[in-house]
């Protein structure tokens, strides 16, 4: 099925096609009497008869023609009468030539008021396909300009979103070098803090990126991986099982770290509750994120703003939600990807 885009780019790419059925449309009342005024001629009169009916023809065809070019090159033209009245004047234009070439060799036009019709029809459809195609690109022109607007609009709402995540993790990534300082062990402090630069290099670069391959975000829990070790002393692990083949598929960007974060801050981690985090490919092409659930004693003091930032950032990003799961065993978050 030939789209509206496709039917008035003809107009544009092809006016002189556009002008042949035009030409055919203005020209059907001669068309259609052709028979009819050969009868009143005499034999020897056909063939002159016949090549005036294709000079009109082709003259109806090249008018308009240049009338199309002209209303193209005139997009700008907002009033319809003020296009209208150009193409009524270079139509009389046209007549008067017309009229002028048919006295000076065979006149055959035996109503001259169907040959004045013929020049305004000529015009009005003029007139109006220019008026319809400047519409339609004032209509392309807003679009593009709504289209760049939502996307800045969508730009600056994921830069905000992505931004809260910032402040939460920074905090507690200085808890951890400050007691690693205490153990004065050099070593493990100097992995730490170079660890802890990959991290923060991957979230300071995450307000130029909104889709990221899956891969990308992995590698980031790999690294994450070691301050959550030395920040919980090997009681938090992560289990990742993802087929490799399938790490080009893409998520938004840290997908992952506000839901590590709501595992610390929701749940006791100590040696009586070692805490594995497992994240996993489901047969819907879902990552699954997981985790058994050891509830604190005293509520955390927080709001969910974590998870709804993410679900947020999936709606604006994806057009997709993000699936929440939980009972008294296991907590799972199931993140579609693209």
């Amino acid at each position: 099925m030939v789209s509206l885009d496709e039917k008035l780019s003809v107009i544009k790419d092809k006016p002189w096609l556009v002008g042949l059925v035009c030409a055919v449309f203005v020209a059907y009342p001669n068309l259609a009497w052709i028979f009819c005024d050969m009868s009143y001629l005499a034999p020897d009169s056909h063939q002159s008869f016949l090549l005036f009916f294709l000079f009109r023809f082709l003259f109806f065809w090249g008018l308009i023609w240049l009338l199309l070019k002209s209303n193209l090159r005139h997009e700008n033209c907002v009033s319809f009468f003020e296009r209208l009245l150009w193409n009524v004047s270079f139509a009389f234009g046209g007549f008067v030539v017309y009229k002028l070439i048919s006295y000076l060799t065979v006149n055959y036009d035996r109503f001259l008021s169907i040959v004045i019709f013929q020049f305004i029809v000529l015009a009005l459809l003029c007139t109006l396909i220019g008026y319809i195609q400047m519409l339609y690109h004032d209509q392309r022109v807003k679009e593009q300009l709504i289209e760049n607007l939502r996307i800045e609009n969508l730009q600056s709402r994921c830069d905000a979103l992505v931004n809260q995540i910032n402040p939460h993790f920074f905090f507690n990534s200085l808890n951890g070098i400050s007691s690693l300082i205490r153990k004065k062990n050099d070593e493990n402090t100097l992995l730490y803090v170079t660890k802890l630069s990959d991290i923060f290099r991957y979230i300071l670069q995450s307000d130029k990126k909104n889709l990221v391959p899956l891969s990308e975000e992995l590698a980031f829990i790999e690294a994450f991986r070691h301050v959550m070790e030395v920040r919980f002393a090997n009681k938090l692990t992560f289990t990742i099982e993802v087929p490799e083949d399938k790490r080009s598929l893409r998520i938004p960007v840290l997908s992952l770290l506000p839901l590590v974060e709501n595992v610390t801050v929701h749940n006791i981690i100590d040696s009586e509750h070692r805490m594995d985090i497992l994240i996993r490919l489901n047969e819907r092409m879902e990552l699954v994120v997981s985790n058994p659930v050891y509830p604190k004693l005293t509520l955390p003091d927080t709001n969910g703003t974590g998870l709804k930032n993410l679900e947020n950032r999936f709606l604006l990003l994806m057009n997709k939600q993000i699936r929440v799961e939980s009972d008294e065993n296991k907590f799972r978050v199931y993140l579609p990807l693209k």
